[in-house]
């Protein structure tokens, strides 16, 4: 794979070659030695790439089904490669499926495996914006009423990043089946704290109960702003927004 240049880049396929666009960068290869879909579908020797593919797809509605139920923490932010790096996330809870043969592992086996709701904790939602970073204090969430109490709490050590004069917290219990993909969002009050907040408690706590039997992943996220003339504006940055999840019932 090699990239184009000059100025009016190429699209399609030219003596044998491809010319397409890679992460918004133009670039070019060289055109066949693929599979054709009939031989995918009905050699045996394809019989893993079909298994490979299977997996792949349903992984890939899981991670569509989990982004449209995080939206309210980045909603009107875009993420760049947000999608792929959730699959490796899912990948890795369908690789935890020890009951179903391969072609057929699925994300919600994994996620009842011992290892499975360790994964969502540890994993690194956004990178760019480390939340444990941004608010390095002590976290606790009760597992009755799901209140969510930052302890310790002291606003000059939190990481405002350049330009920023305002944090806003968002809290929420996500209620999700990942067998079904069926889920339920329950959101505290948004709380949006300025370099001057003085407290040491910082409390959220959801407005509505969740009640069915899905996995329960406790969310925090955060967003930064900047005010202006008395008016709040959200920065788009690339470090601007950050989600974690802190807990898993």
């Amino acid at each position: 794979m090699a990239k184009q240049k000059g100025i009016l880049p190429f699209v399609g396929t030219l003596g044998g070659l491809n010319f397409y666009y890679l992460h918004g960068k133009p670039v070019v290869r060289q055109a066949g030695g693929g599979f054709n879909a009939k031989d995918i579908k009905n050699k045996p020797s394809m019989r893993r790439v079909r298994e490979n593919s299977s997996e792949f797809g349903h992984c890939s509605a899981v991670n569509k089904a989990f982004r449209m139920a995080l939206r309210p923490f980045y909603k009107g932010y875009k993420f760049t490669h947000f999608h792929s790096r959730l699959m490796s996330l899912f990948t890795q809870l369908k690789d935890l499926d020890t009951v179903s043969k391969r072609g057929e592992r699925r994300v919600g086996q994994g996620v009842a495996h011992s290892n499975g709701l360790t994964l969502f904790k540890q994993f690194h939602y956004t990178s760019e914006c480390d939340v444990k970073r941004v608010l390095p204090f002590t976290y606790a969430v009760d597992a009755t009423t799901f209140e969510l109490t930052i302890s310790e709490f002291h606003i000059k050590q939190v990481g405002f990043i350049k330009g920023a004069t305002h944090i806003e917290l968002t809290y929420g219990v996500l209620d999700m089946d990942f067998n079904t993909l069926d889920f339920d969002l329950h959101l505290a009050d948004t709380l949006v704290l300025d370099k001057h907040f003085a407290g040491s408690i910082v409390s959220l706590i959801p407005n509505s109960m969740p009640i069915s039997s899905g996995t329960l992943l406790a969310v925090l996220g955060v967003r930064f702003y900047q005010e202006v003339d008395g008016e709040l504006y959200v920065l788009n940055a690339e470090n601007g927004v950050g989600i974690m999840v802190l807990k898993c019932f």
